[in-house]
Parts: structure tokens; C-alpha cells; sequence
């Protein structure tokens, strides 16, 4: 009796490599004109967002401590109460993080109103006129942005 076994069979060597070395230079090659496009695109100072539409409607709100860590929107012109947004409010919050962040950083007073913009393609924009920082809402999805939308509707 043979003890060693059963002999595996070698496989085949192939003659061609797995990997298509031409595929992978054209891949390299698209990506590298990519980045290129975009370095020009930045280097040149081209815009590299649509232009904004005419404004719609507009209306300058401010943003108040509420009640029990909530937040007041208030209609700068009539001094109305147009939202109380209690609770987490991720977005909102965040939204308002990203644009008090500037004024803090250049000391401007966080009173200062901001202006929130409806188009009339029906984007929307919030805009900080003493920064000159801005948020396109719609980039943050519809259900976001029309938390904001309400806020052009409220009376």
C-alpha cells in the first residue's frame, strides 16, 4: 500500500495576466484626467455652482433660546414667533451651528438676523448677510429644506 496518498494535480499556469494591464492604464488614465479637471476647475476660479435663480419671497428671521432647550424662530420685521422647534432637530441645529460658527470667529453679534430666501425654481437658500455664508437647503434633501419652506409660508 502507498501511504502518501493521493497526488493533487497542478494547476494550469496561465498565460495571460488576471488583471488586463491595458483596462487598468485606462482606468488610470480617466481618473488622473479627472482630478486634473478639477484642479483646473479650482485653480481658475471658475463657479461650480448653478446660478441662483430670482428670489421668490424672502424674509429675515432670528433664532432664539426657547423654553426648556428649544428653539424660537421669529420673524425679524413683525417680531412674530413663526416656529418653536423643541426637541433634537439635528438639521436645524447644525444649519445654525455652521452659520453662528463665522460670526463667532470674526466676533459679529449672534443677534443679527439671517435671511432665508425662497426661489422661484423652489430652492431655497439661508443666508447670513453679516458673513456673507450661505446654505442651499436643498442640497440637504426635500424633507429637510422644507422645514425652512414652512417658514417662508407661516403668516
Amino acid at each position: 500500500m502507498n501511504s502518501s496518498g493521493p497526488t493533487l494535480a497542478s494547476a494550469p499556469a496561465h498565460d495571460k495576466p488576471v488583471i488586463d494591464r491595458r483596462a487598468v492604464a485606462i482606468g488610470l488614465g480617466i481618473a488622473g484626467v479627472s482630478v486634473a479637471a478639477a484642479a483646473l476647475v479650482r485653480f481658475v476660479g471658475a463657479p461650480i455652482r448653478e446660478p441662483d435663480a430670482a428670489a421668490q419671497t424672502t424674509r429675515l428671521i432670528r433664532f432664539a433660546d426657547g423654553p426648556e432647550g428649544s428653539i424660537l424662530v421669529v420673524d425679524t420685521i413683525s417680531g412674530r414667533t413663526l416656529a418653536q422647534w423643541a426637541g433634537e432637530r439635528g438639521f436645524e441645529r447644525g444649519a445654525l451651528r455652521a452659520l453662528s460658527r463665522e460670526r463667532k470667529r470674526r466676533k459679529l453679534p449672534l443677534e443679527e438676523p439671517f435671511e432665508l430666501i425662497g426661489r422661484s425654481d423652489g430652492r431655497l437658500t439661508l443666508v447670513d448677510p453679516s458673513t456673507g455664508e450661505r446654505l442651499d437647503l436643498e442640497s440637504f434633501g426635500p424633507t429637510n429644506a422644507q422645514v425652512f419652506a414652512q417658514l417662508l409660508r407661516a403668516p
